[in-house]
């Protein structure tokens, strides 16, 4: 009887630490949305901002490489740029090139779920062109 008892005190403890609740530092962050009811947007044409802030990487126009980088990031509740990185590459220079300006762009307006900003991913493709 008294080896039941013990059994029995030994599996309650265990039950108890088995239903703790995990610390509040641990728990996941929201995963980004692909979309939501209302989009992020800019207060500025993306196309202009692209246009003025755009170097095209000198070794590139050497090579006369051009292309389009598509690269994908997270606007996050606050309109910030987080998380940039190219999806559909031109070459090393060029990636890195829109990569920089992506991630110096002015605040986006976030998008917006059932009445809250959210994270939400936007994908941006960079067309590179040489001109004469």
């Amino acid at each position: 009887m008294r080896a039941f008892i013990l059994a029995i005190g030994l599996l309650a403890t265990v039950s108890v630490k088995a239903q703790s609740l995990p610390p509040e530092d641990t728990k996941k962050q929201p995963s980004p949305s692909g979309y939501v009811e209302n989009m992020p947007s800019t207060d500025y044409d993306v196309k202009h901002y692209l246009a003025d802030n755009i170097h095209y990487p000198d070794s590139a126009r050497v090579h006369n490489i051009e292309g389009r980088v598509v690269v994908k990031f997270v606007v996050s509740e606050d309109g910030s740029v987080t998380d940039v990185e190219v999806v559909k590459n031109v070459n090393k220079e060029c990636d890195e090139e829109a990569i920089r300006v992506v991630k110096n762009m002015p605040r986006w307006k976030p998008g917006i779920q059932n009445g809250k900003a959210v994270k939400v991913y936007f994908t941006l493709p960079i067309s590179f062109k040489l001109t004469d």
